[in-house]
């Protein structure tokens, strides 16, 4: 590990300020801070889509300790804007690992601030909401790091899946000797909101033949596909700035059977005619319960949000299949007629570890039934 600390600054737009070492690149990065509290997963929370435009504090106390490996990511490149947190390990007890934290996070060009007090921060974040902030390993006065940050732009309002998504569809292939489940197997076109790879390789192992399109994709270019079912992926940003993806969901409600998680699931919604709104902090983590209605059965799940359908929105033809014991907010929703359901959760991200895989399988389920 080349690593040599200097002085790093986080300041936050409300004016309180952290001092402590920087690792990683040099530099300087402003965006929204929010805190993640799973206790593993580091690589996948960094190279996941979802939290680009995010600088991410990570609550428990050592990162790094199993170092990195290119199997664990989840996208081609770190999508964080920047990484909180309390201490970088200084090694790395880990076969697998190929490259520690602080040499990763070196060659993405990602800007890291450690040995500040972790649990102040996110109690802050908790208490006021989350806000926009700044890490600065090169400029340390008060007064400029304070007008940077407000000048920021804020989430609310952005559409960050244009930033993410791909330039042109693609052919999903997992790794070679990725296990799949046995049967006819089904061609699935996934929107690419900022999809990550282990959505695309569960969506494969339930025997699906996967077509990645970029989000601006038309509906009558999907439908040019003769796709057997509809995905809608998770991604970044505030989902009733994603216009277009609305509109293009709209068109093909009801034409195919539907699948929607995470950013996915809420425009989804707002195509049905549902509303959205931002959370106070969003719900980041591995270990959120969320109840199946349907079932009764309480499911630890994996989360990336900061943004919510409204309960009170939903049209009647929605019925709500999943709720947060936290908050009481939408975790998922079914049509009343229609093959369609969504999740605001992350089934693929395994913290239960299973609890959730039914709903890749409950997909093709939906997609053989339409086919009788």
């Amino acid at each position: 590990m080349t690593h040599n600390p200097h002085h790093a600054v986080l300041m936050l737009e409300d004016g309180t300020r952290f001092d402590g070492r920087s690792f990683g690149a040099a530099g300087e990065v402003a965006a929204e801070v929010v805190f993640n509290t799973s206790m593993t997963g580091y690589q996948e929370i960094l190279t996941d889509p979802s939290y680009a435009g995010q600088i991410v504090t990570l609550t428990y106390p050592l990162i790094g300790n199993y170092g990195t490996t290119r199997e664990d990511n989840q996208s081609a490149c770190v999508q964080s804007a920047g990484l909180i947190v309390r201490e970088l390990s200084g090694i790395e007890s880990n076969f697998r690992s190929a490259q520690d934290l602080q040499d990763y996070m070196t060659a993405a060009n990602i800007v890291g601030l450690e040995g500040i007090d972790t649990r102040e921060l996110v109690l802050k974040l908790r208490t006021i909401g989350a806000m926009n902030g700044i890490i600065s390993t090169t400029d340390f006065d008060s007064a400029s790091l304070l007008k940077k940050v407000k000048a920021a732009p804020s989430m609310s309002g952005l559409d960050l899946a244009k930033t993410v998504t791909c330039k042109a569809a693609y052919h999903f292939e997992p790794q070679e000797g990725y296990p799949r489940r046995e049967g006819p197997v089904r061609r699935v076109v996934a929107f690419d909101f900022g999809i990550k790879r282990n959505i695309l390789e569960m969506l494969w192992a339930e025997g699906m033949d996967v077509t990645v399109v970029p989000a601006q994709a038309t509906a009558a270019e999907v439908m040019a596909m003769e796709p057997d079912g509809i995905f809608c992926s998770n991604g970044p940003g505030d989902p009733a700035a994603v216009t277009y993806a609305i509109s293009t969901l709209k068109e093909l409600v009801g034409k195919k059977p539907t699948f929607g998680i995470c950013l996915g699931h809420q425009l989804l919604g707002l195509a049905l005619g549902a509303k959205t709104f931002k959370l106070k902090f969003g719900h980041r983590g591995a270990n959120h319960p969320v109840r199946d209605e349907q079932t009764g059965r309480i499911e630890i799940t994996s989360q990336n949000h900061g943004f919510c359908v409204d309960p009170a929105s939903l049209p009647s033809d929605l019925e709500i299949t999943h709720w947060n014991l936290n908050d009481k907010t939408v975790e998922g929703y079914r049509h009343r007629e229609l093959p369609l359901f969504a999740v605001q959760y992350h089934p693929e991200a395994s913290p239960g570890p299973h609890d959730s895989a039914y709903l890749f399988p409950r997909f093709k389920e939906m997609i053989e039934a339409s086919k009788k």
